[in-house]
């Protein structure tokens, strides 16, 4: 089919096409001539916004699982301790505020890929349930595992036959105590130690040194001269263990008393003044510290 084009002939009138109807308005020009504008359109209002208070109903949700949260790290994840005692001085100080990593001991199983769990080392600072009264929390360093053999001398420590260096241990000034610093010994000289405990120690010494038996761990305290350790009451059982202590949280200040001066930063002052006191209260410098 071909194509069909419009043609003009010369003086014939050609009819205008009708134009397509528009939204405009004619309004007068500055010369006097009417040109069009578009027509205005109505302006939207604006959106309403309602405010929605929470129900009663979803409040008790929102708090049930915050609750529910804390619950689960609190059981499984982390928990917070504070240090009550100069056992640990100088790493951990006494008003000292700990988070302990309750699952870096635990059964890898198929987390392991992903979480840092890991088996219980020398050196390692553990909080654990006591021996002789579960129902306690203690905190000290790990020093012997499963199979070494360990005693001390004058107060060091030998492992394996071999002394250990300990930059975290110190000796403040105490009474004379040859149980304490030459252990094992066969004399039963201090009141302290757990009857029992010195019963089992002495079938387990060999030539000098006590062996550490399977799933068990030997623990000492880093203030050797005023710690109650294993030394006193025995070994700690695997299952014992509750966690390993990371972090320092807050510590509040309090005084030493184990008859030595002060440590730094932990003498009580006098000043009068209220502002001092309220800054003084704590120790600001070993928050958020990382515990080794």
């Amino acid at each position: 089919m071909s194509e069909i084009r419009p043609t003009f002939a010369a003086g014939v009138d050609i009819p205008a096409l009708p134009q397509a109807q528009t939204q405009t308005q004619t309004a007068p020009s500055a010369e006097g001539q009417a040109t069009s504008s578009p027509a205005r359109r109505p302006t939207p209002s604006a959106p309403q916004h309602h405010v929605v208070y929470p129900t009663v109903l979803d409040t008790g949700r929102s708090l049930l699982s915050i609750i529910v949260i804390a619950l689960f790290v609190l059981t499984f994840i982390v928990q917070p301790f504070r240090i009550p005692s100069e056992s640990m001085e100088h790493t951990l100080l006494v008003g000292d505020f700990l988070l302990v990593n309750k699952i870096v001991y635990a059964p890898a199983g198929i987390w392991s890929w992903l979480l840092p769990y890991r088996q219980i080392q020398r050196g390692d600072i553990v909080v654990f349930h006591f021996p002789l009264d579960p129902t306690d929390h203690v905190v000290k360093r790990v020093i012997a595992v499963p199979g070494d053999r360990i005693h001390l001398h004058d107060g060091l420590v030998y492992l394996n036959g071999q002394p250990v260096t300990e930059p975290y241990a110190v000796y403040e000034a105490s009474y004379s105590d040859n149980f304490r610093d030459q252990f094992p010994t066969m004399l039963y000289t201090d009141p302290g130690v757990d009857t029992g405990w010195w019963m089992e120690m002495r079938r387990d010494v060999q030539n000098g040194e006590l062996t550490v038996p399977p799933g068990h761990y030997f623990v000492l305290g880093d203030n050797r001269n005023h710690s109650r350790d294993s030394r006193y009451w025995g070994f700690v059982p695997r299952p014992n263990v509750v966690g390993r202590p990371f972090i320092i949280y807050f510590s509040l200040r309090r005084p030493s008393n184990t008859g030595v001066p002060d440590l730094p930063g932990d003498r009580l002052g006098h000043d009068k003044d209220p502002v001092n006191s309220v800054v003084d209260f704590a120790r600001w410098d070993r928050m958020f510290r990382i515990i080794w």
